[in-house]
């Protein structure tokens, strides 16, 4: 086999007549696509570029040439004042080199492609999933934020365009942060069937937007029925096959230097600039030399060979090299895109280098692959990685280098400086946790508090305030504390009668909670409470593992708020000194699951940004009734004592403070301990009340936990749901402003302006405190038929000092 294409017979046959897929369209059609079979349990087939240079070895410049062209027709469509505002994004892996082509005739615009690999300290711009991709999750991580942030023309460049879904996806992303009237999608191949066409239409209409297309040809596949199952019984039958030609050792592996200039970025990964192209079309013709001086005697035919989404900086360098020897120069890519090889003139992928990854993904080790190589007749190699590649395991005995010399007697190594985007310098070290008795009343080994101390900024204001800033956007409900509730002897006695009450039923949860916990996540979890109401949790299941195993678990306690996220420093903190896969976050209780999503968020959002995995976001609850987790003590809604009260019940550390002026990049979130409310402090009090309940409730514990780890727990998020219903039902139209739940509805009363409380028909002592907080705060309480919590506190909407209507307005009460 000398190359991919030979013979004059079209490389789709041999796909198309054993799965009967049929490719109709532009009578060039073919000229561009070949097939072959995924090994992808998504899809059967693949169609393969003839001319992007990623599976099939081309002529850089025709493989350049493709995209220059489309960037042309790209400018001519917008003309030269708004192509001067415009972006080009180019996708993973598969589309980077045609990506930065398309930017290169464009000229006037800076280039960005998406990645597969994250950066530490690089804050994405955006992401977005390619549902039918063998690698899925695409970051964008540009170097300035600046650069998607603008609302001219967004120029999106793919190989493909098949269904659009990746497209729509990606504009559905970025549209939601940085809105713009002007999208234009640009491909090598319009596949789209007429549906997929107007979905496209009815999309941009919907969001107000112009979206254009350019592409070099279009046409369709007709796939019949059942070609998913046929081809993967293709792909079984002839696996085995599938090797490359018999190697012939002894090929020789040399450097080159290529004297890359530096600070030139390595591609698009973090945004490429028009003045970053004449840098480079500047140095291409010394590189490029430099490279031919390295080549032997009497070379005829020589492969560049890029690396996965380092498909660019490869391109110009082949087409510099073709432009200035004599032999003849072809241009692939390696690929992380698993596909069978089938030596046969009518197939695209004729044979099949296959490589252990050598750049330290960070999803994990696998198998690479470089096509169409072996058997192609070249003499010479050219393998250009960048430098977070150059790793022993490419040198390995198994790497790339060692399996291009099977295949070629001389194989170069050239390596381009992976760009590092300049980053606000972060301290070295970060401070250890806070321990009582500094710190909290809870006893040091207790607990470690992952914040600053603020005791000595005043940060309390009074509760009306508070509600006006927050509802008027005027400030975060984090940037301030309320002033603390000090409870009446009355509503104290009420702390302690429901402590007497419910002490067996919450030893009971903590014990199911933790069970669980040990049974499914096994070794030593680590549990990190969600501070304030999950630390007091945290410390029971904490206590319960020690009592009855002996095992002495790590237990911290982190701030993370509605709308800002989870300390991120915090988790750097946590991955620094444990195997994030340990970590277990504990939480009080659910109430409609807004702490849910927000912490699945932030952890993929910190995941993303730091290149650290292995966080997972699922919250263990004592309770959850608004079947929002599926690791809790409970679904019942009642009355945990711990949510009565505030500071005095949680260690005497007040909720937890987020304020650019207080807390910096670098710092962990604050809070304050209230040491002056000592004598009032019930904290250790509480968790010594529900720990000597746990000899008694371990039979029914097991018990219970058998039974539970049977059920089927996906969340249904009921809870959601009827907030939802609520929210409209009374007006209100806002989510946030309806706190199910008892243990929420407490909060409300302790912390908010409440408008109103809504209570179960027939519910009893549960909410004994609720209607003692209601009475003194002058709130209505209005019982309700069929409510699916105990209770449900309702925020008074569009607040205003005096109002109390739903509209904001001072009306009489309803």
């Amino acid at each position: 086999m000398r190359n991919a294409v030979n013979d004059g017979v079209w490389s789709g046959t041999w796909v198309a007549r054993r799965l009967g897929v049929e490719l109709e369209g532009d009578e060039h059609l073919t000229d561009l696509l070949g097939m072959a079979l995924r090994r992808n349990p998504k899809r059967a087939h693949l169609l393969v570029s003839q001319v992007l240079g990623k599976h099939v070895p081309q002529s850089p410049a025709v493989v350049h040439g493709h995209g220059v062209r489309l960037g042309h027709r790209v400018r001519a469509l917008l003309g030269d004042a708004e192509a001067a505002r415009a972006v080009v994004l180019g996708y993973a892996e598969t589309a980077t080199g045609l990506g930065h082509s398309v930017a290169d005739g464009l000229v006037l615009a800076p280039y960005l492609h998406s990645t597969r690999r994250p950066v530490a300290g690089v804050t994405p711009a955006g992401g977005f999933e390619e549902s039918h991709s063998h690698a899925t999750s695409h970051l964008l991580l540009p170097e300035d934020p600046a650069l998607l942030a603008g609302d001219g023309p967004l120029v999106l460049v793919d190989d493909e365009f098949s269904t659009g879904n990746t497209v729509l996806n990606t504009i559905r992303d970025l549209h939601a942060r940085h809105p713009r009237r002007h999208y234009v999608v640009v491909a090598l191949v319009d596949m789209r069937s007429a549906e997929d066409a107007a979905r496209l239409d009815r999309f941009a209409a919907g969001i107000g937007a112009r979206v254009d297309l350019v592409a070099a040809a279009s046409g369709t596949v007709r796939l019949p029925e059942g070609v998913l199952e046929k081809g993967q019984a293709l792909v079984a039958e002839h696996e085995r096959a599938d090797a490359a030609p018999e190697a012939v050792p002894g090929g020789e592996v040399r450097r080159v230097g290529l004297d890359w200039p530096a600070g030139l970025p390595d591609g698009g990964r973090h945004g490429f600039t028009p003045a970053h192209r004449a840098r480079l079309e500047a140095a291409l013709p010394g590189m490029a030399a430099r490279i031919a001086d390295a080549l032997p005697d009497g070379s005829r035919r020589v492969l560049v060979l890029g690396f996965e989404e380092l498909m660019y900086a490869p391109l110009r360098l082949a087409a510099e090299l073709e432009r200035t020897v004599p032999a003849e120069v072809r241009y692939s890519t390696t690929t992380r895109s698993p596909v069978l090889a089938v030596d046969d003139p009518g197939y695209a992928i004729r044979t099949r280098l296959a490589f252990p990854a050598h750049d330290d993904p960070a999803d994990g080790p696998g198998e690479r692959y470089a096509y169409n190589v072996a058997g192609a007749g070249f003499d010479t190699v050219v393998a250009v990685v960048d430098s977070a590649a150059d790793t022993p395991a490419l040198h390995a005995p198994d790497g790339l280098l060692a399996r291009l010399a099977e295949h070629a007697p001389h194989v170069l190594l050239a390596v381009v400086p992976a760009h590092q985007p300049h980053l606000p310098e972060r301290p070295a070290m970060l401070p250890e946790p806070l321990r009582g008795p500094a710190f909290s009343s809870y006893a040091p080994a207790e607990v470690g508090w992952l914040l600053q101390d603020l005791s000595s900024v005043s940060l309390e204001a009074p509760t009306e305030e508070r509600e006006e800033a927050v509802q008027n956007g005027g400030a975060h409900y984090a940037e301030s504390l309320p002033v603390e509730y000090q409870p009446s002897e009355r509503y104290q006695a009420l702390f302690h009668a429901a402590l007497e009450t419910s002490a067996d039923r919450i030893a009971r949860a903590v014990g199911v909670v933790t069970e669980t916990v040990l049974t499914e996540r096994g070794g030593t979890p680590v549990l990190v409470s969600l501070a304030r109401a999950g630390t007091p949790v945290g410390v029971l299941m904490r206590r319960w593992a020690e009592q009855r195993y002996g095992t002495e678990l790590p237990h911290y306690a982190v701030s993370i708020v509605r709308g800002r996220g989870i300390d991120a420093n915090a988790l750097r903190w946590l991955a620094a000194h444990h195997d994030p896969r340990d970590v277990v976050f504990v939480d009080g209780w659910t109430g409609k699951g807004a702490i849910t999503r927000e912490l699945s968020t932030a952890i993929e959002e910190f995941e993303r940004a730091e290149g650290v995995t292995g966080f997972d976001p699922e919250i263990a609850v004592l309770a959850d009734p608004g079947s929002c987790v599926r690791t809790y003590g409970t679904r019942d809604d009642f009355l945990i004592p711990s949510a009565c009260l505030n500071s005095t019940v949680s260690g005497l550390i007040s909720r937890t403070v987020l304020r650019a002026d207080l807390v910096g990049p670098d710092d962990f979130h604050g809070a304050k301990f209230y040491r002056e409310l000592a004598d009032a402090d019930v904290s250790v009090a509480f968790l010594d009340a529900i720990s000597a309940r746990f000899p008694e409730v371990r039979d029914e514990v097991d018990a219970a936990v058998k039974e539970l780890l049977a059920e089927d727990r996906t969340p249904t998020w009921e809870g959601w749901r009827a907030v939802e219903r609520i929210s409209e039902q009374y007006g209100i139209h806002d989510v946030n402003l309806v706190k199910p739940g008892v243990g929420e509805t407490t909060r409300v009363l302790l912390r908010r302006v409440p408008w109103k409380i809504l209570a179960k028909a027939g519910a009893g002592a549960d909410l004994d405190h609720v209607r003692l907080l209601a009475e003194q705060r002058g709130v209505p309480v209005e019982e309700v038929d069929g409510l699916p919590y105990t209770c449900v506190g309702l925020i008074h909407p569009q607040y205003t000092r005096g109002a109390t209507g739903a509209d904001g307005r001072a009306v009489s009460a309803r």
